[in-house]
């Protein structure tokens, strides 16, 4: 297990971030709000920078971090008077929680070895200070009964919900960039060294290392890296000469300008862009996730509120002007309330030696 640390197409064939995806037909929409739309807050720079300082000062020192609904201000919870101590000393809010980082990964390993069941995922809450399990429609009654006999073993440190639909990879073959007979939608414009690459989804870069603006076109990117399963990220180097914005397409017509990237935290509000929904709306609810998919699992992930629909993978989950993620899956939605997956896009960014501009 795997500790979470915390393109639009031009007629010249310029790839922005978010515009570009895998699956049906896109929606007329231009935004699509969750039920839980405009719950919270986007952090501010010096949230993301406080968040960053805890994780290097505390390590498993903390339960977890997550932004207050009412306040806007990052909440760190401890179980000890040191952590307490070198919490308040970066500036944060503390709260005393039962259980410590230590106890909820054991947890999750717990589960991991005797509950590792296709169709679920769990990942940690800190508002709860739970291990938050999701059961999607997919887990027969006799797994979910299993499921329940585990949690109950660990006690009142597991929640568990069922959710609509099943889990599953968000790729289906259709129009836009083409790579295997299948699109995916990009998630943000990076750099190094002066070239030019995209990252998205690594169950996407499996799929082909040739990168197509149009059914059979030629070739505009060309995979240098992908990671699936176990994580779920990749990467495309530019072929074609192009220099594109590092921005994401809002599908009103304007675009996001990304300027930074971070880890994203419990509580706050995000949006998804991708081909398929669009723009969609929501809260994050829980990190260090893992999401067994029917062809393996994937580890430090990050679940959300947010819409999605096949085709939107490895779009873009951002905040502002900070990319936070990639998006992997999610069970679907249920009228508008959905359960957008994403990957942790710093890790992919450390992982290539690039960065967002």
């Amino acid at each position: 297990m795997r500790r979470n640390s915390r393109a639009r197409l031009s007629l010249s064939l310029l790839l922005v971030a978010g515009v570009l995806g895998l699956g049906a037909a896109p929606a007329t929409a231009a935004e699509v709000h969750t039920a839980a739309a405009a719950p919270s807050a986007i952090p501010s720079a010096s949230a993301y920078a406080l968040d960053a300082a805890v994780e290097r000062t505390l390590g498993a020192g903390t339960a977890g971090t997550y932004l207050d609904r009412k306040t806007g201000e990052l909440v760190v919870t401890v179980t000890t008077d040191r952590a307490e101590e070198q919490a308040r000393a970066t500036g944060a809010t503390v709260r005393r929680v039962a259980r410590s980082a230590a106890q909820l990964d054991s947890v999750i390993e717990t589960l991991e070895a005797e509950a590792k069941i296709t169709g679920t995922s769990w990942g940690i809450d800190p508002r709860t200070n739970q291990v938050a399990v999701e059961a999607d429609s997919s887990v027969s009654a006799r797994d979910m009964a299993r499921l329940e006999a585990v949690a109950e073993r660990l006690g009142g440190a597991v929640s568990i919900s069922r959710v609509p639909g099943v889990f599953h990879r968000e790729v289906l073959g259709g129009g836009a960039i083409y790579g295997g007979g299948s699109r995916c939608s990009a998630a943000f414009n990076v750099t190094k060294g002066g070239a030019r690459y995209f990252v998205t989804a690594g169950h996407c870069t499996n799929i082909s290392a040739n990168w197509s603006a149009t059914s059979g076109g030629s070739v505009v990117g060309v995979r240098e890296g992908t990671s699936f399963p176990t994580n779920d990220y990749g990467i495309v180097r530019y072929t074609d000469g192009s220099s594109p914005a590092g921005t994401v397409d809002l599908y009103n017509g304007s675009t996001q300008d990304i300027a930074s990237a971070a880890n994203a935290v419990v509580g706050q509000a995000i949006r998804k862009s991708g081909s398929t929904t669009k723009v969609t709306s929501g809260t994050v609810t829980a990190v260090n996730v893992t999401v067994n998919y029917g062809d393996g699992p994937v580890y430090g992930m990050v679940r959300t509120t947010a819409c999605s629909a096949g085709g939107d993978s490895g779009g873009a989950h951002f905040a502002g002007s900070v990319a936070l993620g990639i998006h992997s899956g999610s069970s679907g939605c249920s009228g508008t309330a959905g359960s957008a997956i994403h990957q942790p896009v710093v890790e992919a960014l450390q992982a290539y030696g690039v960065s967002v501009y």
